[in-house]
């Protein structure tokens, strides 16, 4: 998390430290779970893109609390990025667009499929809406063929999207593959953000289907039979008591400044400051 006057004037962003989350995003799963139950009788869950690992902390407190002590739950993280090792979390540094990858997670599994896949990636983003909608939608894709690989029958699907002027070809999509998909934006997700999340539940593999199929972005919506066309509902996701993620909260006098819960384990500046302690980088 930054430290910019605005994160520090936004009570999620102080609240996540205060509560020990290594991102303000971990109060976004919460509020999804609260509206759709997302951890009721899971034990297997992926979260892929999980760097810095706030997702994979909110799942590794609520699925084991879930859980019967019989039945002990089983939670992969998966990231390009090292993740600082979490309780009860099992952590893979993978490209979820590789092919091995899927079967390197199902061996964690020791051979079984999850119950849960949840993706909170997102690209860089450049500031050109139509850009960063059309590579964020290809990571959702990339997620998609991940999560078809590894979730069982009836097994949900959570990923973060952009909802730009093309997201209903995504909504499409998904929709051929899971009996309900439903866009969803959390209370802690700023309304001036185009960003939201999509839940899809009751996955129901197609006969013959394979990730390969997926129609890519551009293509024409009509190409879909007719039938397979459907509206996705959107929810506001937290109770109404919650706070505003776009209010401004005056901070209490007494209190202090919070460091981060953890600190960057591969930032994109370590080797700076490793050239910079050296001393062959000056400045």
């Amino acid at each position: 998390m930054g430290k910019s006057s605005k994160d520090k004037r936004d009570l999620y962003y102080r609240k996540a430290k205060e509560n020990g989350w290594r991102a303000r995003s971990a109060f976004k799963l919460l509020q999804l779970n609260e509206e759709f139950n997302l951890f009721k009788n899971v034990t297997r869950v992926v979260d892929l893109c999980a760097a810095p690992g706030s997702w994979s902390q909110v799942l590794s407190r609520q699925v084991y609390e879930n859980c019967s002590k019989d039945n002990k739950p089983i939670i992969v993280s998966v990231d390009l990025q090292p993740i600082a090792p979490l309780p009860g979390v099992i952590t893979l540094q993978a490209d979820i667009t590789h092919p091995t990858t899927p079967g390197r997670i199902v061996d964690l599994f020791e051979g079984k499929l999850a119950d849960l896949v949840v993706s909170d990636g997102a690209p860089d983003v450049t500031g050109l809406h139509d850009l960063d909608e059309y590579v964020q939608a290809q990571l959702i894709l990339a997620a998609v063929k991940l999560a078809t690989a590894l979730l069982t029958p009836g097994g949900t699907f959570v990923a973060k999207i952009f909802r730009g002027r093309d997201i209903d070809l995504m909504y499409a999509q998904l929709g051929l593959l899971f009996e309900k998909v439903t866009c969803a934006k959390p209370r802690s997700s700023r309304l001036s953000s185009l960003e939201a999340f999509v839940v899809c539940e009751n996955y129901i593999p197609r006969p013959g289907w394979s990730p390969l199929n997926l129609p890519v972005p551009g293509q024409d919506l009509s190409l879909l039979p007719a039938c397979e066309r459907t509206v996705v509902p959107f929810l506001a996701c937290g109770d109404l008591s919650s706070y505003d993620a776009d209010a401004t909260y005056t901070r209490p006098p007494s209190s202090t400044s919070l460091d981060p819960v953890q600190a960057p384990t591969a930032p994109p500046y370590k080797h700076a400051l490793d050239l910079r302690r050296s001393g062959q980088l000056q400045g």
